[in-house]
């Protein structure tokens, strides 16, 4: 069966995976293997999704299963996302059902939770589980936030448009090269996803910034344009990058490059904050 979630419409053979390792055919029917297999849970500050402008001081209960649908060499959360130990997940991986992801999210309300956000791997490749408790979270009273690669189809983002509240859609650079072959995106694919998505929910973008890959001026004012063209009140959070994961064959950027980055996007965009400097 043809898996419909991604650009890679992956042809998955019944008890097989598809390319993001989290998609499967069952009784010949695609489903999310990772359906409810939790691999991280945490109460964290909103701002570290990163979100500024959405309930800024608050907290939100952070989720997230395994498998991915990219393969960014930088992958901070590859452990779960697209190494060899993601297959090791898909069998220890604590279930957690819908019902009680929206109990443990209300239990933590006191501690300044305000919902719960679908995060550290890719939330998308199993938004069947994200889609089942994210209603059942609305109807509790608590906001439903996705942090992901926006790389999916509009048909996906259609049955979860009613229930997300808020999104950091990783907008991790601007040319078709850098998407298609160094991260094994589809970079039309993302932007279109950004685009609708900006029409129904709060949505801030987060670019990392790798050097010698996405770092130039003329790219970020190319990005920055763009944005500002949906929305110049988008908030643009540009982070700086440290080795790692199969990465480690440049230094960190440029802390100076990252606040000139910055600026030249403050040119087009009213809220643009920089990170890990």
């Amino acid at each position: 069966m043809i898996c419909n979630t991604c650009f890679r419409h992956c042809d998955i053979k019944e008890g097989a995976l598809g390319f993001c390792g989290a998609r499967t055919c069952k009784d010949g029917k695609v489903t999310a293997a990772n359906y409810g297999k939790i691999t991280s849970l945490a109460l964290d500050p909103i701002e570290k999704k990163p979100l500024r402008r959405f309930y800024p001081g608050s907290k939100i209960l952070s989720v997230g299963s395994y498998g991915c649908n990219l393969r960014c060499p930088f992958c901070q959360n590859n452990e779960i996302s697209w190494s060899d130990r993601v297959l090791r997940y898909s069998k220890e991986a604590d279930y957690i059902s819908p019902e009680h992801l929206r109990d443990i999210a209300i239990s933590c309300k006191d501690d300044g939770n305000i919902g719960v956000a679908f995060t550290y791997n890719e939330p998308l490749i199993g938004w069947e589980y994200v889609k089942d408790a994210a209603i059942l979270i609305k109807e509790a009273g608590l906001k439903n936030v996705m942090v992901t690669n926006g790389t999916a189809t509009l048909e996906v983002l259609n049955e979860l448009k009613p229930y997300i509240d808020a999104m950091n859609i990783d907008l991790k650079g601007f040319t078709k090269h850098y998407y298609n072959e160094f991260l094994g995106g589809d970079f039309e694919m993302t932007k279109a996803f950004i685009k609708e998505a900006v029409k129904f929910c709060h949505v801030e973008l987060t670019t990392l910034i790798i050097p010698k890959e996405n770092d130039s001026e003329e790219e970020m004012r190319e990005l920055s344009k763009w944005v500002s063209d949906l929305n110049p009140d988008i908030p643009l959070h540009i982070s700086r990058f440290f080795p790692q994961f199969h990465l480690q064959d440049r230094g960190p950027t440029d802390v100076g490059h990252v606040y000139r980055l910055a600026e030249l996007a403050r040119e087009n965009l009213k809220y643009v904050y920089t990170g890990n400097c």
